[in-house]
């Protein structure tokens, strides 16, 4: 074998191996396209398609700032000892606040499947409040699930989202009218025409509280339900171009007493909407209940909105019970940007037949019946 031969060989055989080689070469995919969020317009702005489901989301919230003055009894200030001399003094009630909420929502052959979630981090100041504590913590306020319209869950009670809260002020509680958050089994129904119903079945909340005044002891039950026999909430609601007008009625079932609330809306005109509720209890077994937390057995509630323009309203609410307190509060909110509102108001409570005991439970503002107080309020919603 000569020379020429031997290369001519080895040439064939590289190009063979190579040829092989080549077949084996591993073969890079193409990289599948980015599945980008999409946005889902069905239930409004802000919500948008979670990947891969036919579910739609929106997570939202606020982060708010509140600063308070004034008396213990207009539910705005705080108490503290002076460092030095010990003596009981006013000073800023504080409150920074993080509300963290989602919704979300799908079709069903059932109907339309929601949730609904909120959830509150606090953290306050560390001096003396009287009745509005705002000392950190975090609470879930909401966290309820709705096919249709039945909803079952963490909600706030039907005797108040039914008929609606007392306006637009911040304290709109000088005079209470029902106790807030439960459990609960509702249904509402809807017959499209203006007219609407709801029935709950609900299990109240907390402890029971038992407050002493010079001479006398009322007790406000806070409490839940102790037996399988649920609180009850029922009501009707009629909305029109007009305004609406509603009536809730409800059954505590620990000590068996009945509450009910009437309420007329009405829009005067595209700047002016008004307001007035009027409540009615027994307290057979129970001067305060879950549901009826006014004084004596009947208590009003009115007052309303005038809009200045898009960006600037003014609020007030004048309320009053059968036990002769009297609250009075208007704010001015405005809005410097969107997103952001800037709200100041005043209150005045003027306590009828007793005053209220400080944090102590002592009773050193029990001889003040007029009470002044305000608050500032800044608050990012997103």
């Amino acid at each position: 074998m000569n020379i020429k031969s031997l290369l001519l060989g080895s040439a064939a055989a590289l190009l063979a191996v190579s040829g092989a080689r080549a077949a084996d070469a591993v073969v890079v995919a193409e990289p599948e396209p980015a599945e980008y969020v999409k946005i889902c317009d069905v239930y409004g702005a802000g919500y948008f398609y979670i990947p891969g489901t036919e579910t739609c989301l929106r997570v939202g919230g606020y982060i708010r700032y509140d600063a308070g003055f004034g008396d213990v009894g207009s539910f705005d200030g705080a108490r503290a000892n002076d460092r030095l001399t010990g003596k009981d003094q006013g000073t800023w009630w504080k409150r920074g606040r993080f509300a963290l909420k989602t919704w979300t929502g799908q079709e069903t052959e059932l109907g339309t499947l929601k949730t609904y979630t909120e959830t509150r981090f606090n953290f306050g100041n560390s001096q003396n409040y009287g009745s509005n504590s705002t000392a950190s913590s975090f609470s879930l306020n909401f966290a309820w699930i709705q096919l249709g319209g039945l909803r079952v869950g963490k909600d706030e009670s039907a005797f108040n989202t039914f008929i609606g809260y007392a306006g637009n002020v911040i304290n709109d509680t000088l005079v209470p009218y029902g106790d807030f958050d439960t459990n609960l089994i509702s249904y509402t129904f809807d017959a499209g025409n203006g007219l609407s119903a709801i029935v709950s079945f609900e299990q109240g909340s907390g402890g029971e509280s038992r407050i002493r005044r010079p001479g006398d002891t009322w007790v406000i039950d806070n409490n839940t339900i102790d037996s399988y026999v649920p609180h009850v909430v029922g009501g009707v609601k009629y909305t029109a171009g007009w305004g609406a007008i509603t009536g809730v009625v409800a059954y505590n079932s620990n000590y068996e007493e009945w509450a009910g609330k009437v309420r007329l809306d009405v829009k005067a005109t595209d700047q002016i909407d008004l307001f007035i509720m009027g409540g009615y209890g027994t307290d057979d077994n129970i001067d305060r209940s879950f549901y009826k937390q006014w004084g004596g057995n009947w208590a009003v509630w009115g007052g309303g909105t005038y809009k200045f323009n898009e960006k600037t309203s003014f609020n007030a609410q004048i309320s009053y019970d059968d036990a002769k307190n009297l609250g009075v509060a208007a704010n001015i909110a405005h809005q410097l940007v969107p997103g952001f509102t800037v709200t100041a108001e005043v209150d005045y409570l003027n306590e009828g037949n007793f005053g209220k005991p400080d944090y102590t439970g002592s009773w050193t503002n029990a001889n003040k019946k007029n009470s002044v107080g305000g608050l500032i309020r800044f608050q990012r919603d997103f």
